[in-house]
């Protein structure tokens, strides 16, 4: 694999750019694997990427039944946060938020990480008090946020009316080093990455079913043949109740649309993330000058993958009030993506009834954020065979068990 530089940049330009190779390498699929994962998206390919760099295992697989990065890697608002409550919570999170710091020099690909601070908006007396004790918790969990008023808040965000009538900003829950990446540049860094371990990253290539025998799993029948594997995760964010069922389990999950807009470009107006959970509402300005704005999911199991005309005009109701300006931005597009939601709203990284089989889903609509923290933790999780620090209080089981990590309470919002 050619090394990027800018040594690299200015000799290539000489050659009218007609030495570069392909990013990755686009292989047929052999006859068996030492382990095969479902999903080329952020989290497969980072639990790939992880699985050869920490354990040496590179003898893998990655299958994804559409394009690389083509599921809800690609449709999402790209913010980078690990203030949450739950101590398992803000472990993983916070171990994706350091590697994200680091990951353009780690995987000689520029992902565009920006740690340009994120402000939760606290809008009532509630939120105050809970965003006042997660900032005590997170001092113990060692993440560092801190509680600002609305003074500080206005300076940070000039744009922003901290004196709405019915939601005024009476502070805020900062995370200076929160922020956003560019989500196709995570993929595609991981997967050239992955490609130059000489794994395969096979595309159009849909599982239909999962074999297995004695109660473990010897393999997956796709479009593309047979494939024989020792070890398989599942990594499908919304689909994996599909593929659960296709190896004869079930999991705690639904599945729903997440939407999204993003307004015509306009003028550098907030270096910032802002999300108002009150309202249900997070914005941020693209590196293009788009304005990214996130909403909620919809009321009912879907796998929709489009936007709907209700959720805008829900969205921005909620937002135009804090940020006035927006009334009067016109929309470029709009998206929807599937995502997993477990009852406890966090991720499950865990062994699954049928042995050798791994599952990595329930990351709701906050996927994005612990990619490489998701990774780290799932490798390690397939490469032992048994549960590490980060992923052990997030099994499966924990619903049989009453082990709840319910961050939906904790944060007042599903992500």
């Amino acid at each position: 694999m050619k090394r990027y530089s800018g040594f690299a940049v200015a000799r290539e330009g000489l050659n009218y750019h007609l030495g570069w190779g392909r990013a990755w390498r686009n292989p047929a699929p052999r006859k068996k694997y030492d382990v095969i994962i479902v999903g080329a998206g952020g989290h497969g390919l980072a639990t790939a990427y992880y699985l050869g760099k920490n354990y040496g295992i590179r003898n893998v697989a990655i299958l994804e039944k559409g394009w690389l990065g083509g599921g809800n890697t690609g449709r999402n608002t790209t913010i980078i946060r690990s203030n949450y409550l739950q101590d398992p919570s803000a472990a993983i999170y916070e171990k994706a938020r350091s590697l994200y710091e680091t990951l353009s020099q780690d995987l000689n690909y520029n992902v565009m990480f920006s740690p340009r601070g994120l402000l939760m908006l606290a809008q009532t007396h509630h939120e105050v008090r809970g965003y006042r004790r997660t900032v005590y918790a997170n001092n113990l969990q060692g993440v560092e946020t801190e509680w600002i008023g609305p003074d500080r808040v206005k300076q940070l965000v000039p744009i922003i009316n901290i004196d709405g009538p019915r939601y005024p900003v009476l502070g805020a829950l900062y995370q200076a080093r929160g922020g956003t990446a560019r989500h196709d540049a995570v993929a595609w860094g991981y997967a050239r990455a992955c490609s130059d371990m000489g794994m395969d990253i096979i595309q159009q290539c849909e599982v239909t079913g999962i074999r297995q025998a004695n109660g473990k799993v010897t393999g997956v029948d796709t479009t593309k043949g047979s494939i024989d594997c020792d070890k398989l995760g599942l990594v499908v964010a919304g689909h994996t109740s599909v593929l659960a069922e296709m190896g004869g389990f079930r999991l705690p999950i639904e599945s729903l649309a997440l939407q999204a807009l993003v307004s015509e470009p306009i003028k550098p107006c907030m270096d910032v993330v802002v999300m108002a959970n009150t309202v249900h509402g997070y914005m941020s300005q693209s590196d293009k000058g788009e304005m990214v704005i996130g909403g909620g999911t919809d009321g009912f199991n879907n796998y929709t993958q489009r936007g709907s005309w209700q959720h805008v005009e829900e969205t921005i109701r909620a937002l135009v009030e804090t940020f006035p300006m927006i009334s009067r931005l016109k929309m470029l597009r709009q998206w929807g993506g599937i995502v997993d939601m477990t009852g406890d709203r966090s991720p499950i990284l865990s062994k699954t009834p049928l042995g050798n089989c791994f599952v990595n889903c329930g990351w709701g609509t906050g996927g994005f954020k612990a990619i490489p923290g998701s990774g780290w933790a799932m490798a390690e999780l397939m490469a032992k065979g048994a549960p590490g620090p980060l992923t052990e209080e997030f099994s499966m089981y924990r619903f049989r068990e009453g082990k709840f990590i319910d961050e939906s309470v904790a944060a007042g919002v599903a992500h």
